[in-house]
């Protein structure tokens, strides 16, 4: 009975386990490839979001990406939230899903639970950026700076469409506070 019950728990601890790892990609995204990550880190602007519970009315959303010694790519995310007058940040690890010439990522915000994102459109210049998470309900439009030309905004916004995005049901980010704040 007991290595019954033992076996059960383990089957339904790896059921868990593979239910936290939503590591593939929805239909019409594919990778930017060649990427140079180097080239990506640094400060990105979240300009657009599809909405979630766990940033839901955050304003000045920003994510810094930067390289750790062991090679694995921190994602540090802060945004604020004007419901609790404060800011909130996350922190995640990322790795390449697969080879570094490819944009997709697995990003750990909690582990064991991973959660695949693709860098699918992203300019020459590495200024703007679209990015998608394991389905066609997580998207977010990045830049560089809080602002974006109405060109541009079309395009990318063309880009997810074409990807197969619901571009009605994205939020965009209030970045007032964060064009005349400076960040410490």
């Amino acid at each position: 009975m007991k290595a019954r019950n033992l076996a059960l728990l383990a089957a339904g601890a790896y059921t868990l386990y593979r239910l936290s790892q939503q590591t593939g990609l929805p239909l019409g995204v594919q990778p930017v490839t060649p990427f140079e990550l180097r080239r990506y880190l640094g400060r990105w602007y979240e300009l657009a979001r599809i909405d979630h519970a766990a940033d839901r009315g955050l304003t000045d959303s920003v994510t810094h990406h930067s390289l750790l010694p062991n090679g694995t790519l921190e994602i540090a995310r802060r945004g604020f939230d004007p419901r609790q007058g404060r800011w909130r940040t996350a922190t995640a690890r990322a790795r390449f899903a697969h080879d570094a010439d490819s944009a997709h990522l697995l990003v750990s915000f909690v582990w064991p639970v991973r959660s695949s994102r693709a860098v699918f459109e992203l300019d020459d210049d590495n200024q703007h950026a679209l990015v998608s998470g394991p389905t066609h309900e997580d998207l977010w439009l990045l830049a560089r700076t809080p602002t974006l030309r109405a060109s541009v905004r079309a395009q990318l916004l063309e880009r997810a469409r074409d990807a197969g995005f619901d571009v009605s049901r994205l939020t965009w980010v209030d970045h007032r506070r964060s064009m005349t704040v400076v960040e410490r």
